[in-house]
């Protein structure tokens, strides 16, 4: 694991997931640049003194040598980490599961896809909603035609937790995803926008051709966009809506997808992520929920009745990351299907996403083409 260290949120995540699904162990980690607070980590989660390394460079060149080795890296760092640490990985031919976004800049993650496709290794991207058994039988109802052609697709993502200026309040979380030589160019846009776009474009199954887009800093000295309204044009003629806000008060998670299409609808909202809303046309609106009567079978692990959350969203990647790899290493004894996990494309389109919303708020609201 590069990053995750004290402090850090999402790691602890990772780490929860990863023992859900019981095919990896943690054996090694460059927790924090700071090399006290990363053995201090290490220590803390069980991992060996000489297998916790100040830098995920050399931790790449040493593990790769050793005979029992990882094999594979999470990389959970602050996004400027995200590039520099999958290159390193990369040419130490490691599989690779990276937070979001891919990179800092599109070069960057074009560059990494390159990477990807002459290593043929495992590279996957922790969108984590897609991960939700409910989100797959949202884009399983969609592909099999049951609203009918996809005609609108609205998304939200609003959060309230940077309604004020936490960054200067020592919130560590808020301090680096603020600032733009850490974080990137898209401040809400990037860090939840992107989670929103790629939710739509997975659910309805068709790809986003231009927006036009309208970002706000309502935080008196905050350099990033902390709310972003736009406009989507899908590919042939659905409309679209996304609006991502991480000051919306009253608002803690709010995920929430809706697509509709000629004869129906479906919602999904993460604050409830074991329920489907199904309407079709002239007949009663169903509540589809997760694990009764199959529904979401092949991506839940519990019961009817035993809610399934983010942590369980989270190990279904995992559990996409190692199936992709036993196949890799041809010791899948299944025949490999379609796989969901986000890829190293999927990271790259983000990008390209936040640089498109970026170009037309900058040109006023312009529409402009995704590349």
């Amino acid at each position: 694991m590069v990053g995750g260290g004290e402090g850090a949120f999402i790691g602890a995540i990772h780490r929860m997931a990863v023992r859900l699904t019981d095919e990896f162990d943690l054996v090694a980690g460059a927790f924090s640049s700071d090399g006290e607070r990363g053995a201090r980590s290490a220590a803390s989660i069980g991992v060996a003194p000489d297998r916790s390394y100040a830098d995920y460079s050399l931790m790449a060149a040493a593990e790769s040598a050793r005979p029992d080795g990882a094999r594979a890296v999470a990389i959970v760092a602050p996004n400027d980490v995200h590039y520099d640490a999958a290159r390193a990985f990369l040419d130490h031919g490691f599989h690779i599961l990276c937070e979001k976004p891919l990179a800092l800049n599109c070069a960057q993650a074009a560059d990494l896809v390159d990477r990807v496709r002459r290593s043929n290794r495992v590279f996957g991207v922790a969108h984590t909603y897609v991960g939700y058994a409910m989100v797959r039988r949202a884009r399983e109802t969609v592909s099999a035609g049951s609203i009918g052609a996809v005609r609108m697709v609205q998304v939200e993502y609003p959060q309230s937790w940077l309604s004020t200026d936490v960054e200067h309040d020592g919130n560590k979380q808020a301090a680096w995803r603020t600032d733009p030589a850490r974080n990137g160019s898209g401040g809400a846009l990037g860090d939840i926008g992107t989670h929103a776009f790629h939710l739509a474009e997975f659910v309805s199954g068709l790809r986003c051709e231009e927006l036009a887009a309208d970002l706000s800093s309502f935080v008196p000295g905050r350099t990033l966009d902390d709310d972003a309204r736009m406009l989507l044009r899908f590919k042939g003629g659905a409309a679209g809506m996304l609006w991502a806000s991480q000051v919306a008060v009253g608002c803690a998670n709010a995920l929430r997808l809706r697509v509709f299409g000629e004869t129906g609808s479906i919602e999904w909202g993460h604050e409830h992520p074991n329920e489907l809303v199904l309407s079709t046309r002239g007949q009663p609106t169903q509540m589809l929920v997760r694990g009764a009567d199959g529904v979401g079978s092949g991506f839940t692990t519990l019961p009817a009745g035993h809610p399934e959350g983010y942590i369980e969203a989270f190990a279904q990647l995992y559990s996409d990351f190692v199936a992709l790899i036993r196949q890799h290493d041809n010791v899948e004894d299944r025949a490999p299907g379609e796989s969901l996990l986000p890829t190293v494309e999927d990271g790259l389109r983000g990008i390209e996403f936040i640089a498109a919303a970026i170009r037309s708020h900058t040109g006023g609201g312009a529409w402009t083409k995704i590349n």
